[in-house]
């Protein structure tokens, strides 16, 4: 499982889902789109959109989820399918 966080450094939602993604133990790397363009336009690539944060999960199997927003109870389903 890989998980990709796109955020801002004045999200306080982004600030919330990485430190519950730091309590969960859930290894993630993090892209400030605001500091980097190259990632922005992935983001939106991706997503469609600008909003953050948005997640993206690839799971083992090789498909990936999409998580917009610091939705916790798409997190947890994504990380307990993740766990099998």
């Amino acid at each position: 499982m890989k998980v990709t966080v796109y955020s801002t450094k004045t999200c306080a939602y982004c600030t919330m889902l990485k430190r519950w993604l730091d309590e969960k133990s859930v290894e993630y790397t993090s892209y400030n789109v605001d500091e980097n363009p190259i990632a922005a336009q992935n983001m939106v690539r991706i997503s469609g959109q600008m909003s953050v944060p948005f997640s993206t999960v690839e799971l083992d199997d090789g498909k990936t989820e999409n998580v917009l927003g610091f939705d916790r109870n798409k997190f947890e389903a994504v990380l307990a399918t993740a766990k099998g």
